[in-house]
């Protein structure tokens, strides 16, 4: 027999979080499903310089714990477990998890992204070894090294201008023109002495022993090699929606399809953040899509109580 909510929430990140913040502070028997500690991603920040009401920064392992302390403090529930599969039985959406099966009336999914690989050779060989997708977990095991950065977005910057305060030298690899970064990212790294920038460049091969050693660089169809000690990788997002495909709507990225008012094509079914179509990507718009697609649940389970906060 599956345990019952009004809503359950698969997913910590601030999305679920906010989300489950706002639903338990409504009235709903409120659960949020994640595998990990709660905060998701945003937990391996080391400072998040564009959410409102931090005017000096907030590191995004203090961010997501607060917000969890206000929604368990409102009486949402918390469930370690991975969901495998959504299944819809009438009106009830049964959640079918590693340990459990959850029913609810109704269900966000806020289960955010993954980090994409590059998919290149020695990637998944070196994963720990001296591949990375966290400057801040793993920058003290390269003091004084050479490390490269993949990517040109505001995750990549950021977490170069991260290394660069600890290793001995940053190479930023991205293989298109310019960057698609904020401004303010883009001139933090330019004000680096030991960061150096390769456009147009293309990581093909990492190699090494037991540890990285070296990658292959492909620019303008030529290639060298680099000899460095660690890769930082951050080539985008891809949306953990296995456990709804087939379920609800996605679509040609894998995003959970919503309107305006964040429901799927299935009703009682809800996405928010960054795992929903058209998503900003950015933290205050996950919080904000949480506390809408709460609102949106209520609604749909007929409450008509006016919230105001």
């Amino acid at each position: 027999m599956a345990d019952e909510y009004d809503l359950l929430i698969v997913g910590g990140g601030l999305a679920g979080l906010t989300a489950a913040l706002y639903g338990a502070r409504i009235g709903l028997k409120t659960a949020v499903v994640e595998h990990m500690a709660p905060g998701g991603q945003v937990l391996n920040v080391e400072k998040i310089e564009n959410f409102p009401g931090f005017p000096q920064g907030i590191a995004g392992f203090d961010l997501g714990p607060m917000v969890q302390e206000q929604a368990d403090a409102a009486g949402a529930e918390f469930v370690m477990d991975t969901a495998t599969r959504l299944e819809v039985v009438g009106d009830q959406q049964v959640l079918h998890c590693d340990g459990a099966d959850l029913s609810s009336k109704a269900l966000i999914v806020s289960a955010g992204s993954a980090l994409r690989p590059l998919g290149v050779p020695g990637e998944t060989e070196f994963l720990g070894k001296g591949v990375s997708h966290c400057a801040s977990c793993d920058a003290p095991f390269f003091l004084g090294k050479d490390v490269c950065v993949v990517g040109g977005g505001d995750s990549a910057l950021d977490e170069a201008a991260v290394l660069a305060a600890q290793v001995g030298h940053v190479l930023v690899v991205h293989r298109g023109p310019a960057f698609s970064a904020q401004d303010v990212a883009v001139k933090r790294l330019q004000a680096l002495a030991n960061v150096d920038v390769l456009f147009r460049t293309e990581l093909i091969d990492i190699r090494g022993g037991s540890t990285v050693s070296s990658v292959q660089l492909r620019t303008n169809g030529a290639t060298r090699e680099q000899q460095l000690s660690a890769v930082f990788i951050f080539v985008g997002l891809e949306p953990n929606t296995a456990f709804v495909r087939g379920t609800v709507e996605l679509d040609s990225t894998g995003h959970v399809v919503v309107d305006a008012h964040l429901q799927s094509s299935v009703p009682g079914v809800f996405a928010a953040g960054d795992i929903r179509q058209f998503s900003s990507g950015q933290l205050v718009a996950a919080a904000g899509d949480g506390a809408t697609a709460a609102l949106s649940a209520a609604r749909y389970l007929g409450l008509k109580t006016a919230v105001s906060l």
